[in-house]
């Protein structure tokens, strides 16, 4: 199924603010800046890697299944390792079961098959720095057929690199399927925020070589579809143990 109302974080001149990105809605504000070559810099200030082998990014689906959300309980009081394979390399990142552990338990069970073999549709490359995954139709709108509230949300505003956070839409409880990954440290003052459940332990430098590809500008919420596309293969979950 999908749903009515497509899922993003948006990039204006004076700040960076959440609105609906779908393509109907005549409201949505477009980016200021978008970019088709910007280039990504690190946290740090260095320039992402040149070099960058990828394979055939996986295709968007034309649908996607309705599934149950599971209980919070799944996850609550853990910690989990993800292991997420693109085609342009493997991410690994913790989850943080003990802050947000509805978000956690969605992820761990969608990453069961429900993220296999999807696109990563959306790159913003101006205002702020973020790689949007977990739509398998790659339109900003599929969903898992389930949406929860927030969690763990910032209450400055402050997305640190590597930061694995819940895309939505102008709703706080229409958090679902769809995430971002933060490859460049971002201030997003919303006042609502997004909920933030873990953070890359490597690979974060494949997110910035694929930045620094840019992006075609496409997506009226703000950036657009990478030029180096890119994808999730396959994601798995392992509780850490103590």
């Amino acid at each position: 199924m999908r749903t009515s109302r497509s899922v993003a974080i948006v990039a204006t001149v004076a700040a960076a603010t959440l609105l609906s990105s779908c393509s109907t809605d005549p409201t949505a504000a477009k980016s200021s800046a978008p970019s088709t070559s910007a280039s990504a810099t690190s946290a740090e200030g260095s320039a992402a890697p040149a070099g960058l082998e990828c394979s055939t990014a996986p295709a968007p689906r034309d649908s996607t299944p309705s599934l149950k959300l599971p209980a919070k309980s799944i996850a609550a009081g853990k910690s989990f390792a993800a292991t997420i394979q693109t085609n342009c390399g493997t991410i690994t990142a913790e989850l943080f079961g003990d802050k947000a552990p509805q978000t956690v338990a969605s992820f761990a069970s969608l990453a069961k098959s429900y993220y296999d073999n999807t696109p990563c549709p959306r790159l913003v490359t101006s205002g702020i720095f973020v790689l949007q995954c977990g739509d398998p139709t790659g339109t900003g709108a599929g969903s898992p057929g389930y949406t929860f509230g927030m969690e763990d949300a910032p209450t400055d505003g402050r997305y640190p690199a590597g930061t694995l956070a819940m895309a939505r839409s102008s709703d706080p409880n229409s958090n679902g399927g769809q995430f971002f990954i933060v490859y460049q440290a971002t201030e997003i003052p919303d006042p609502t925020g997004y909920s933030i459940f873990g953070q890359v332990t490597s690979g974060l430098d494949i997110l910035r070589a694929v930045a620094a590809k840019g992006e075609d500008g496409s997506n009226q919420a703000g950036g657009g579809a990478p030029a180096q596309p890119i994808g999730i293969q396959k994601i798995t979950v392992t509780e850490k143990k103590a």
